[in-house]
């Protein structure tokens, strides 16, 4: 069998951690059943990080839902920063004690992929980005993996179960496998173009066997106008100077007369790698470093027992609310009992983020598909240099 916990499983609270289930016997034990007020929230980024996509809130309210608590949060695919609470939850703590663990992993490790897609879509401007991923973490992660590198800004997908999450055809090429099983590149391009349906641009390897730039000359005089780009995941014992070697191949092309030949790069990239090829390369297949993100580290922490503010030592007591500019992103955490805020750089009225997602347990919130969700992302990137501190 494989090792993951059914989703009945999941819904139960069986994923939690031991101790809640020790702290939920003694309250029980002890007639304690006190209403309390908890929330999610971040204290710091991995390293260099200055913001983040906030996801996995689809999951997590299809964990709460049904519980006699209430939940608020911000819209999926909100741009949060350290110190911002990213949802707030009430009743009586013992009904929800055992769902910190299983929320907690929800939003952390979704929020993480979906951040690290979106580092990689800004570097890359309007090149476009697929996510490669999938091979690198558990099967039953895959179309988790891919719907947050989706939301977070990647153009497609390609693993088959993720692409159906979301609503669209998987993205992909060939592996070098079937390079090595006929032996030629510029026969498997002959193939591809024979076999695989016309809707599907033709993208062919060409680090195969060879050269890069002859290999991707001689896929280009195989196909001429069809062929729409080939793709380079040179490996990195033999990569050297990866912007040379597309220079060179972009250089070979040209001169033929091939300058319609888009360049797609994959193996080994992230918003680094990105960065430094912009200047030659037309498309990225980004694998690992969106698949094996940083998990968001957000802690889960009562603010709030029978209606008076209170807090472990560290943390801020108290139900708050986050205020965000639409025009500029500006953001400030108040008090939730405060007024609304004026943006203090364009004097526009902020918007208060967290908002009813689950009210006595019955969702209150239409849920967006993966697509509104990723146009969301992509509308903040453009002013997110406003925000970054």
């Amino acid at each position: 069998m494989f090792h993951i916990a059914a989703p009945e499983e999941i819904k139960a609270g069986k994923t939690t951690d031991f101790y809640f289930t020790n702290t939920v016997k003694i309250l029980k034990a002890k007639g304690i059943h006190k209403h309390a007020a908890a929330e999610v929230c971040l204290k710091d980024f991995p390293k260099d990080w200055q913001w983040g996509v906030l996801a996995g809130i689809e999951e997590a309210a299809y964990l709460l839902e049904g519980l006699p608590i209430s939940v608020y949060a911000p819209e999926e695919g909100t741009i949060f920063q350290p110190r911002q609470p990213v949802m707030l939850i009430e009743g009586h703590y013992i009904d929800y004690a055992v769902y910190e663990t299983p929320l907690l992993g929800l939003l952390c490790q979704a929020s993480g992929v979906a951040t690290k897609a979106s580092r990689s879509k800004k570097a890359a401007g309007n090149r476009s980005v697929i996510s490669f991923g999938a091979r690198r973490m558990h099967p039953a992660l895959a179309p988790m993996i891919e719907r947050n590198a989706y939301i977070g800004g990647c153009d497609g997908v390609a693993s088959l179960a993720g692409a159906d999450l979301i609503g669209m055809a998987p993205r992909g090429t060939v592996p070098h496998a079937l390079v090595l099983m006929m032996g030629d590149s510029a026969a498997v391009a002959q193939a591809f173009h024979e076999v695989i349906e016309p809707q599907i641009k033709r993208i062919t390897l060409v680090d195969t066997f060879s050269d890069e730039k002859l290999e991707a000359v001689r896929a280009a005089e195989v196909l001429g106008d069809a062929l729409f780009a080939v793709r380079l995941d040179t490996p990195s014992s033999r990569r050297g100077n990866m912007r040379q070697i597309l220079e060179e191949v972009r250089w070979e092309l040209d001169y033929r007369g091939y300058k319609q030949v888009k360049l797609f790069v994959s193996g080994g990239l992230d918003e680094y790698k990105i960065t430094e090829l912009n200047p030659v390369a037309d498309a990225y297949g980004v694998g690992a470093s969106i698949s094996n993100a940083p998990v968001v580290n957000f802690a889960f922490d009562l603010v709030e027992i029978e209606g008076q503010p209170i807090a472990k030592k560290g943390k801020k007591c108290g139900r708050k609310q986050l205020w965000r500019c639409p025009g500029c992103l500006y953001s400030v955490v108040t008090p939730a009992s405060e007024t609304p805020v004026l943006c203090p750089n364009c004097q526009s009225p902020c918007s208060a983020l967290l908002t009813p997602l689950i009210k006595d347990g019955r969702l209150v919130r239409k849920l967006p598909k993966p697509q509104a969700i990723r146009d969301y992302v992509l509308s903040q990137l453009e002013k997110l240099v406003l925000c970054q501190p």
